[in-house]
């Protein structure tokens, strides 16, 4: 499987890093290894001095497909999820700096937070689904579906015209504002709705 990240999806996060609006979506890959184990706290690698915390819905693609039309690919995915981009911004910035790829600042073991799954039918839309993230029991991130520059089923489509989307791969959406770097001790936690959907400590 294969976690396929989408960047600048929400105008108020461009806005906050300052970049510029994309005219198609931003996409990156992270490998399996990224995955941060269950149950298993988050360690703050010793390459970077600034990581963020980027909490974004998740998509878990249930069939195989490529060249997927917008009207269809709803009927390739029944679960939405929650979870973390974990970013080095400090190595990310050097990169972009550089105009080099971005892997090493997003893509490091444990880098991809990924949550308990909810079907989607439990949801009136994909499109209209609000979601959270609380620092120490802090509200520092929400954000809701409707904002996306790119919805759900249009992100499949575009996705799929370069990458084959196979059983269990799972799609970052991408991430509103309120990014901000994270301390040992932290405590996050996610919710979809009034859901939680994780809970991470910071080591």
């Amino acid at each position: 499987m294969k976690l396929i990240c989408i960047g600048r999806n929400y105008t108020d996060h461009i806005k906050e890093l300052e970049n510029e609006k994309p005219t198609d979506p931003v996409i990156f890959l992270k490998p399996d290894t990224a995955i941060l184990l269950k149950k298993q706290p988050f360690f703050i690698p010793d390459f970077s001095d600034e990581v963020h915390h980027e909490v974004e819905l998740l998509i878990k693609i249930n069939k195989v497909g490529k060249h997927i039309d917008k009207k269809f690919a709803h009927k390739y995915y029944d679960e939405i999820g929650l979870g973390i981009d974990f970013t080095a911004r400090d190595l990310q910035s050097k990169l972009k700096a550089k105009g080099l790829p971005w892997e090493k600042a997003k893509a490091f073991d444990g880098a991809a937070v990924i949550g308990k799954w909810l079907p989607k039918s439990k949801f009136h839309s994909v499109d209209n689904v609000s979601f959270s993230l609380k620092k120490n029991n802090e509200l520092v991130q929400q954000g809701n579906t409707e904002l996306m520059l790119w919805k759900v089923d249009e992100l499949i489509e575009y996705v799929s015209k370069y990458f084959t989307l196979k059983i269990g791969d799972i799609i970052f959406t991408g991430t509103p504002a309120g990014v901000g770097k994270v301390f040992a001790e932290d405590q996050l936690k996610g919710y979809l709705e009034d859901e939680e959907m994780f809970s991470i400590k910071i080591k």
